[in-house]
C-alpha cells in the first residue's frame, strides 16, 4: 500500500467519489471519537491493533474498508456501518493510510511498561501435559481471525487454539528443546507460549513495526527486528522481560530499519540485515555477551537472505547485483555475485544434496520460476519454469519432491512437485480449485506433510508425502503457515529457519 502525500488534497476513493482535505479533518475526528479508545493516541495500538501505514501495508484499500464498516467476527471490532456514511468511510480508511501527524515513537520504557506475566513458568510442570509427541507438534497461524492452533502431527488433531495479536510474521522461532514458542505480530507483540503446558506465558510489544525474531542457540535470548522505531530490541528468553534495545544506525550515524534478524546457531550468534545502510551485522550470544555488533560492510542494502548449510556464508538479495551476493562469515568479505532476475525469495528457499553435491533452490515473487544454485560455485545451473511467481519452497531430507506455490499468479490454487535430482516439475496438484494453495510443512519424519489453503473456507490439508494421497483435512480460517517442532529446532534440511 502507498503512503498518501500530505500535501494531497484530492484523493480518489473506492466508490468513485473524490475525499477532499476537510473529509480528512472529519475522518481524524471520528477516529478520534471511535477508534482512539482501542487502537490509541496516534493509531499506535492498544486494545486492538496499530493503525499505521506500516501495519496496514498488506491489507487491501478495500479490505480495510469493509472491516470499518462490517466489523470482525469474533472480535472487538465494533461494525460503523449503521454510523457512519459510506463517504466518511471511505474517507477514515485514507486517513489510516497517512502517516499520522505526529511521528510515533517506541522506547525502552514503553517497552517495560507493556511486558507482562501472565503464569510463572516455576509454577508448571516441566513435562508435556499431553500425549503427543512434543518434537512432532505443528503451531500453526491462522491469519483469518487472528489465532494460534496447536496441531498433534501424530493425529492431525488440534490441541489447543489460542488468540494472537494482529498479524502474526515473520515465522515462530523454538527454544532449543522445544519446549516453548516464540511470536511476533506486525505490530510489535511478541508472545511467549508454553508448548508442554498449552498455556501463554508473558506478552511484551517490543516496538510499533516488527520485522521478525530469533532465539539463540542457548536458548537464553530473543532478539527482536523493528521497522518502527527502527532498532533491535534483546528480551529475556525466560519472560520476556526487556534486556537493552539497540539503535540500528550505521558506521556515518544514518538509520536504517531492520530487515530480518537470524540465528546462526553453529557460530552462538546472531546475524541482522539492515535495510537502509550496507552493513549486515552480527552479534555473539554467549555466555556472557554484550551484544555490540561485529559490522560487515557489504555492496548493497539487503532485504532477504539465507545461510549455506555449514553457517559460513550468507546468501543475500541485492539490487545491484541484479539477483543475490555470497558473503563469507567468516571474512567479512563479499565472495560471490548471483545473476538472478526478478525478485528472489531467499529466506523462503531450501537446499538438499544433488549428486553429492549440495544445491539451493529458491522461489521467486515477481517472475514464473525457482532458480537452482550450486552452492560450491555459486552457479544457477536451472530455472524451472512455473505458473507464476511464488512465495514458498520447502521439503525434507526424506522427501524425493520440493513442494513450490504460485501464489501471486493469477491461478494460485496449483502447488508444484520439483524433483529433486532431475530438477523438473514431476507433479502439479489443484487441492481445492479456485482457491489459494501455499505453505507445506513436513512431519518430523517427513512422512507426511500439512499444506495450507489460505481462504475464510480453508483448511490444513495432509498428504502421504510418498504416494501423495490426501489423509485429512482440517478446517481452518486462512491458515498462513505451520512449523513443525522438531524440524525448527534440528534446522533440517528443507524447512525454512
Amino acid at each position: 500500500m502507498k503512503r498518501i502525500g500530505l500535501a494531497m488534497l484530492w484523493i480518489g476513493t473506492s466508490h468513485g467519489a473524490v475525499t477532499t482535505g476537510a473529509d480528512l479533518e472529519q475522518a481524524e475526528r471520528n477516529y478520534q471519537q471511535l477508534c482512539q479508545q482501542c487502537h490509541g493516541v496516534n493509531r499506535i495500538g492498544g486494545a486492538g491493533p496499530a493503525l499505521l501505514p506500516q501495519s496496514l501495508g498488506r491489507i487491501k484499500p478495500g479490505e480495510i474498508r469493509q472491516v470499518i464498516e462490517n466489523g470482525r467476527p469474533a472480535s472487538q471490532m465494533a461494525a460503523f456501518g449503521t454510523l457512519l456514511e459510506p463517504a466518511q468511510i471511505d474517507a477514515l480508511a485514507l486517513y489510516l493510510q497517512r502517516p499520522p501527524s505526529v511521528a510515533p515513537n517506541w522506547n525502552e520504557e514503553d517497552i517495560r511498561q507493556s511486558h507482562r506475566v501472565l503464569v510463572d513458568v516455576a509454577t508448571l510442570p516441566d513435562q508435556p501435559q499431553h500425549r503427543a509427541d512434543p518434537l512432532n507438534l505443528f503451531v500453526v497461524v491462522e491469519a483469518g481471525n487472528h489465532h494460534v492452533a496447536v496441531v498433534d502431527g501424530d493425529r492431525f488433531e488440534v490441541l489447543a487454539r489460542f488468540a494472537s495479536h494482529f498479524a502474526v510474521h515473520g515465522g515462530p522461532k523454538f527454544s532449543p528443546d522445544g519446549r516453548f514458542v516464540y511470536l511476533a505480530s506486525r505490530d510489535g507483540w511478541i508472545s511467549l507460549y508454553d508448548l508442554h503446558n498449552l498455556k501463554l506465558i508473558a506478552e511484551v510489544r517490543a516496538g510499533l513495526n516488527t520485522r521478525n525474531l530469533a532465539v539463540s542457540k542457548d536458548g537464553r535470548w530473543v532478539l527482536v527486528g523493528n521497522s518502527l522505531p527502527g532498532n533491535l530490541a534483546v528480551l529475556d528468553a525466560r519472560d520476556l522481560s526487556l534486556v537493552k534495545t539497540i539503535a540500528t544506525l550505521g558506521r556515518d550515524g544514518q538509520a536504517s530499519r531492520v530487515s530480518a534478524v537470524y540465528t546462526a546457531a553453529p557460530r552462538n550468534s546472531f546475524i541482522v540485515a539492515l535495510k537502509d545502510v550496507n552493513e549486515v551485522w552480527e552479534l555473539p550470544t554467549g555466555p556472557n555477551p554484550d551484544f555490540v555488533p561485529r559490522r560487515i560492510e557489504v555492496q548493497d542494502h539487503l532485504d532477504d537472505f539465507s545461510f549455506s548449510p555449514d553457517y559460513r556464508q550468507l546468501l543475500a538479495t541485492s539490487r545491484k547485483a541484479q539477483g543475490g551476493q555470497v558473503i563469507d562469515l567468516d571474512s567479512g568479505q563479499v565472495v560471490s555475485d548471483i545473476s538472478l532476475p526478478g525478485m528472489p525469495h531467499l529466506g523462503s528457499g531450501t537446499y538438499w544434496k544433488r549428486d553429492g553435491r549440495w544445491v539451493f533452490a529458491t522461489p521467486n515473487i515477481s517472475k514464473g520460476l525457482v532458480s537452482v544454485i550450486d552452492i560450491n560455485t555459486w552457479k544457477v545451473i536451472r530455472q524451472i519454469p512455473t505458473l507464476g511467481p511464488g512465495f514458498f519452497l520447502r521439503s525434507h531430507a526424506n522427501s524425493r519432491y520440493a513442494w513450490t506455490d504460485v501464489f501471486f499468479a493469477a491461478g494460485n490454487d496449483a502447488i508444484h512437485l520439483i524433483d529433486k535430482q532431475t530438477l523438473k516439475i514431476a507433479h502439479t496438484l489443484r487441492p481445492m480449485p479456485g482457491k489459494t494453495a501455499a505453505h507445506v510443512e513436513f512431519t518430523h519424519d517427513g512422512r507426511y506433510l500439512l499444506l495450507s489453503i489460505w481462504d475464510t473456507d480453508g483448511a490444513l490439508i495432509v498428504y502421504d508425502s510418498h504416494t501423495l494421497k490426501e489423509i485429512k483435512r482440517l478446517p481452518m480460517n486462512k491458515p498462513s503457515g505451520k512449523y513443525n517442532v522438531g524440524n525448527k529446532i534440528e534446522f533440517a534440511e528443507g524447512t525454512s529457519h
